[in-house]
């Protein structure tokens, strides 16, 4: 029977992990709570057929010629997500509200705000917006625009925000043009398009005056910190007076970037890289912080399997460094229910491997390390009597860095998903990177059903 016996707890834990089991039953919960349906059960049914829990749903906010709609169309265009502005809302849609909205608009009445969300509410229910995603340009204006968005369950995941010098915002407004056809925003000064036939048809909208926009600048500024109080968890400050394609780069980073998972996470982590890359160092950094079990690459597999299957790795996780060194141990890893969550490769220049490794020393008196450049003997005494280790001369460095460079592309592509670590700087700058790659989720995978 001790033959048949698998790891314990069985790796149904790393089912869930894996398919995200955890973040499914919370999108369904949250949503059961929001719309509070008389049949649940169906309800959950009809959720889960919708399989849209990875569409986009983002808020891009902004003042007056911060840029939200290039940045809106840009996002569209690479998330195939809808777009929903004042503009659309209006002019676009034929949605029982657009009438009544409207005639605020043609007397010059200020729209409600329980207006413009049920507005917004009745274009999200559409089909395309569930299955597709939504980018909303220019909403909530306020906070009790956000509340009542919140309250009607329309919750963004990411929320840009642009910000710029009002001196540069009400410059831009004045030279702002737009293509009838794409309605993509250009400028003058500043994005001015090299095709001529753009440029013909390009027109200039009815922009407020200079006064009229500081008006707005003001409203905005005035109404931001509300909506900041409502969105601060998941919103983002982008600077707007830089070139285009670095702040539609810097919005495209965050909104595809998944935020911090309340969900129960047993880290499995695995180092790999050449000697000398700091793999122990890290790895004991992490058990010193998190208690994390540190398992040197010294154990052989089977040995290894009964150590990982121990109750202390199964509770507290693991960081293992230096195995598996090829793709065959990495499959036995694998086969033995044993798949890392984490994977990183450190990587070092030669040079720095040699530098860090052929000047280590030790003093056979007290057993202490020393290093000849960043850690010296304090004394001469000292100094006179430390000794080299053999596998610290340069050839046998060579060998093993060359053994190491043999067997790692295999490895990497079997480690598909892995983290690449610059290890040629401080410490603790690897620490830190290490330590927010593990705190943030993995980007969501799409599974096959069998």
């Amino acid at each position: 029977m001790a033959e048949l016996a698998g790891p314990w707890p069985p790796p149904a834990g790393a089912y869930a992990e894996e398919r995200e089991l955890f973040r499914l039953l919370q999108n369904m919960l949250e949503e059961l709570i929001i719309h509070q349906p008389d049949d649940p059960i169906q309800f959950m049914i009809n959720h889960l057929k919708q399989n849209n829990d990875d569409a986009p749903r983002i808020c891009v906010l902004g003042p007056p010629a911060s840029g939200k709609t290039t940045v809106a169309l840009w996002l569209c265009k690479r998330l195939g997500a809808v777009r929903i502005s004042q503009e659309t809302l209006l002019f676009k849609e034929a949605l029982a509200l657009t009438e009544e909205t409207k005639a605020y608009k043609e007397r010059k009445e200020k729209i409600p705000n329980a207006l413009w969300a049920s507005l917004i509410q009745e274009r999200l229910s559409n089909v395309d917006c569930i299955k597709q995603g939504w980018i909303l340009e220019g909403f909530p204006e306020n906070q009790e625009q956000a509340w009542i968005l919140q309250s009607s369950g329309i919750i963004p995941r990411h929320v840009v925000v642009l910000y710029a010098p009002d001196a540069v915002l009400i410059e831009r407004n004045s030279g702002k043009r737009i293509d009838p056809i794409t309605e993509e925003v250009y400028h003058t000064t500043f994005d001015w398009p090299r095709d001529m036939l753009i440029q013909e048809r390009l027109v200039k909208p009815e922009d407020p005056s200079e006064k009229e926009i500081s008006k707005k600048l003001l409203e905005y500024h005035r109404s931001f910190p509300g909506i900041f109080q409502v969105y601060q968890k998941v919103l983002k400050s982008i600077n707007a007076d830089q070139p285009s394609m670095d702040v539609l780069s810097q919005v495209l980073t965050y909104v595809q970037t998944r935020h911090r998972s309340a969900a129960p996470f047993t880290p499995r982590i695995v180092f790999c890289g050449p000697p000398g890359s700091g793999k122990s160092l890290q790895a004991a950094l992490l058990a010193q912080k998190y208690g994390v079990v540190n398992i040197p690459d010294k154990l052989v597999m089977k040995i290894l399997t009964e150590r990982l299957n121990a109750l202390d790795c199964m509770t507290n996780g693991w960081v293992l460094y230096g195995f598996p060194r090829d793709v065959e141990q990495g499959e036995q890893l694998q086969e033995s229910h044993f798949v890392p969550n984490r994977v990183f490769f450190f990587n070092l220049p030669y040079e720095s491997i040699v530098e860090r490794l052929s000047q280590r020393r030790i003093d056979p008196v007290t057993g202490e390390r020393y290093h000849t450049t960043f850690r010296p003997a304090p004394t001469p005494e000292i100094q006179a009597r430390l000794r080299q280790n053999p596998r610290d001369k340069e050839e046998n460095i060579e060998m093993c860095v060359e053994s190491y460079y043999r067997n790692i592309k295999e490895l990497e592509d079997f480690y598909e998903d892995a983290f690449y670590v610059n290890a040629d700087q401080d410490p603790f700058a690897v620490f830190e990177f290490i330590e927010s790659c593990i705190i943030k989720p993995l980007p969501c995978k799409k599974f096959k059903s069998s």
